[in-house]
């Protein structure tokens, strides 16, 4: 008999009104309402994946600026056509020194 009451004491909050109201609520506020605790948190992680990527395009778009501001200039833009796509001025002979280590190996038996 005493195990009976015990758990009737422990099942007696739950015969209030109040207290199953508020258990009902907390549920549907966390799992099934609109404006629920596990949306809130995926949009949460969203925004948060957003940021990240806005400063990932903000470190971008300065060092974009700082190339245009270097291919602005003569002195950059004849820099560029050397170096990467080897034009070159009339009347002019341009070597091409290559490294050991900065050619590729084929491998062959």
């Amino acid at each position: 008999m005493t195990k009976t009451k015990s758990k009737l004491k422990y099942l007696k909050p739950l015969k209030n009104p109040f207290v199953i109201i508020l258990i009902i609520f907390v549920v549907w506020m966390t799992f099934f309402d609109a404006n629920s605790y596990l949306i809130h948190r995926e949009l949460n992680k969203e925004i948060s994946d957003l940021e990240l990527e806005k400063n990932y395009y903000k470190r971008e778009i300065e060092t974009d600026k700082k190339a245009i501001k270097e291919l602005s200039a003569e002195e950059g833009m004849e820099k560029l056509a050397r170096e990467k796509y080897y034009m070159k001025k009339e009347n002019e002979d341009i070597y091409i020194i290559e490294y050991e280590d900065s050619i590729a190996k084929s491998d062959q038996k």
